[in-house]
């Protein structure tokens, strides 16, 4: 049984994610405060992380940032909780490295269809090539390494997935729709910013090598010409 791991201080909203999650038949540990889930992950490793940005002591992007730079949760699925409307800390959140969010209020059904979504996604192994290239740029798929000219360029899993998805369909003007639902496997209904939120960020962490990454207005991406 795969389990999930909810740091929330709101003791209402964590009793309901962990009946949702329970339900759904997902083993579940709930965390008011980041010192005690630090604890819980010195035992073992979640499947998945849920986690608030609003908590006492160390809010959720510090945590986030803590999480990212240790070596054995760097690649571990977060999806943010965050406030309805702030987008600000949407982004933030994604430039730290996390996979997904979510914004408060949301449907319980809502939230399981977008943990399962990471975790069929998280649980994925490639069976393209070994290796994808393109403009410089270099995809190591049985080690999930990327590189620009031979230098190693850091991503998270979702940009990572993005990256391998737009090479693997290079030249190609790929609608936004078709792109959401192959990387997250459902359709963000009202939630599109977060395509482009990825996106920027992977232009960013890809430099110069970035540029390849074309906008089609009114249609989606593409990468090359």
């Amino acid at each position: 049984m795969r389990k999930i791991y909810i740091v929330e201080d709101d003791e209402d909203i964590r009793e309901i994610v962990m009946y949702a999650l329970r339900s759904a038949g997902f083993e579940a540990a709930d965390f008011e405060r980041g010192e005690d889930f630090f604890a819980a992950l010195d035992t073992g490793l979640p499947a998945l992380v849920l986690l608030d940005i609003m908590l006492p002591g160390d809010d959720g992007l510090s945590i986030l940032k803590k999480l990212r730079n240790a070596s054995q949760t760097k690649t571990l699925p977060i999806i943010m909780l965050t406030a309805k409307g702030s987008e600000l800390d949407k982004v933030k959140g994604l430039d730290l490295g996390a996979d997904d969010y979510i914004s408060k209020p949301f449907g319980v059904m809502e939230l399981i269809s977008r943990v399962n979504a990471m975790l069929r996604r998280s649980g994925t192994t490639s069976r393209s090539n070994d290796q994808i290239e393109y403009g410089g740029i270099l995809l190591d798929n049985t080690r999930r390494a990327v590189s620009i000219n031979d230098e190693g360029v850091t991503l998270t899993y979702k940009e990572y997935e993005l990256l391998h998805y737009l090479i693997l369909n290079r030249g190609m003007a790929l609608d936004r729709e078709k792109i959401m639902e192959t990387i997250w496997g459902y359709d963000f209904v009202g939630e599109s910013r977060t395509l482009d939120m990825h996106i920027r960020s992977l232009r960013q962490k890809l430099g110069p090598a970035g540029g390849h990454i074309k906008t089609i207005r009114n249609v989606g991406y593409k990468l090359g010409e």
